[in-house]
């Protein structure tokens, strides 16, 4: 859950990519006036964005970003390339972890347990 090397890289890279993106489109979103129903959509985004950026609550943000995502496509818009895409990432990210380069790994990554003999 927390592999580090080339594949914690990987992780890292797309949590980067997928939380600068969501960020971008929420803050883009909210610069616009609409109603309150969007703007709950677009700050969803921007919390699930930043917390993949960090690697805090990994999972959590993830299935945060495929549900906002899923919810944008089935509202109708004229990205919808973009949206199945970052809903897949989220869902991929939920499911492989954050990577050893995260928050989540240094508040729960490997534990070493020492069993004593008698």
């Amino acid at each position: 859950m927390f592999p580090n090397g080339w594949p914690g890289r990987g992780l890292l890279v797309l949590r980067l990519a997928a939380g600068g993106l969501l960020v971008y489109d929420g803050i883009e979103g909210l610069l616009t006036p609409h109603t309150l129903l969007l703007a709950a959509q677009d700050c969803s985004l921007v919390v699930a964005g930043l917390l993949l950026i960090v690697g805090l609550w990994t999972p959590v943000a993830g299935v945060l970003t495929a549900v906002v995502e899923l919810w944008i496509v089935l509202a109708g818009t004229n990205q919808m390339r973009s949206a199945i895409l970052l809903g897949i990432v989220g869902v991929a990210l939920a499911m492989l972890g954050p990577g050893k380069r995260s928050i989540d790994a240094r508040l729960f990554g490997r534990k070493r347990i020492d069993i004593r003999d008698r």
